[in-house]
């Protein structure tokens, strides 16, 4: 399953909308997409599951990109 994460770079400053940024993970839980990115100590706002059509959807960004190597 891809998820969406909605995180901030650093963990220590108050979150700012503006901001925010996203990366796919592909995961079979949303505690699994936590404990992967641990190690970048990201304060992560969300994570979402992808459906189907939305997936889709995502996929015609050009900003989309599952993270590698995680």
């Amino acid at each position: 399953m891809i998820f969406k994460v909605f995180y901030q770079q650093l963990a220590s400053e108050v979150p700012v909308r503006e901001k925010t940024q996203v990366l796919y993970v592909e995961a079979e839980s949303e505690r699994q997409v936590r404990t992967k990115l641990a190690p970048y100590k990201y304060n992560i706002e969300l994570v979402q599951a992808l459906s189907e059509a939305h997936l889709a959807y995502e996929q015609q960004s050009p900003q989309f990109k599952i993270m590698e190597n995680v």
